[in-house]
């Protein structure tokens, strides 16, 4: 038997502690991780439901007395969007909404919002002017699987949703998606 000592173990310096500006971008990076996460988790639990695909039938009078069938114009996008007098969203997003129409086939649908009359008083008090279907029982909304407004479909010039969008989406945001749809189409 050899009465060699053992060499030391080697011994690695120790790694620096991380510096607090380091900790701080690690937080914020995992912070900002979680919320988009969480964003990404409430947009698909909020679109569930709704449909894809074919655009579903959609036909009525409009309140100005106009008849009103889904089809899209010479290959145009359409936006088919649900909101109702109630909703606060709804309401921060009309003038949107109106600016668009201007520019785009649109369809709104008033979803649970009352009458015609109510709707139509609605409609004069804020001065909106685009083409409203009213749906008083939800039963267009159900149709279209909307559990919540605002929600907005764009439907290609073949009849196809591109897109569907549920909260608030800006003028800038529905724009660009209908120019996709044509581009697409």
């Amino acid at each position: 038997m050899s009465n060699v000592p053992n060499p030391p173990p080697s011994e690695s310096p120790p790694s620096p502690a991380p510096t607090p500006a380091a900790r701080r971008w690690l937080r914020w990076t995992v912070e900002i991780a979680l919320i988009l996460a969480l964003i990404a988790g409430v947009r698909a639990w909020q679109q569930s439901g709704t449909v894809r695909g074919p655009a579903p039938a959609l036909a009525g009078v409009l309140l100005d007395g106009g008849a009103y069938t889904l089809a899209p114009a010479a290959g145009q996008p359409v936006l088919v969007h649900f909101w109702a007098t109630w909703c606060p969203i709804c309401r921060a997003e009309q003038s949107s909404i109106e600016t668009l129409a201007r520019d785009y086939p649109i369809v709104t649908v008033a979803m649970q919002s009352g009458d015609d009359a109510e709707v139509a008083r609605y409609l004069r008090a804020e001065s909106l002017s685009f083409p409203v279907l009213n749906d008083p029982d939800g039963a267009i909304a159900t149709h279209w699987g909307v559990r919540g407004v605002p929600a907005s479909f764009v439907v290609d010039g073949a009849g196809q949703i591109r897109f569907v969008e549920v909260g608030y989406t800006t003028s800038v945001g529905l724009r660009l998606r209908l120019w996709l749809a044509r581009v697409w189409t």
